[in-house]
């Protein structure tokens, strides 16, 4: 029920094809972490290990709700609370 939007208003996220995912604050790599999508289930997995909050938050697998070629939504449950997020690509 919290709206987290602008506690990532300075990140953006690069993910790579060896599987590592850049978090980017301000312009300067925070946190490296890791990725991997199965498409079977249509989730996406990433771990930002020792990461802080509002990183940390993005740990987990993630069901992929609705997509396009340039964004994509994902849910996962965490402790019984649901979480959303949306990732646009620039």
């Amino acid at each position: 029920g919290t709206d987290m939007t602008s506690d990532f208003a300075s990140y953006q996220f690069q993910f790579k094809t060896n599987f590592t995912v850049d978090a980017i604050n301000s312009g300067s790599v925070e946190k490296t972490g890791s990725w991997n999508a199965d498409a079977t289930s249509q989730s996406i997995t990433s771990i930002f290990q020792d990461a802080v909050n509002p990183v940390a938050l993005l740990n987990g697998t993630w069901i992929i709700t609705n997509s396009s070629w340039t964004w994509v939504e994902a849910r996962q449950t965490v402790n019984g609370e649901l979480m959303s997020l949306r990732l646009d690509k620039f």
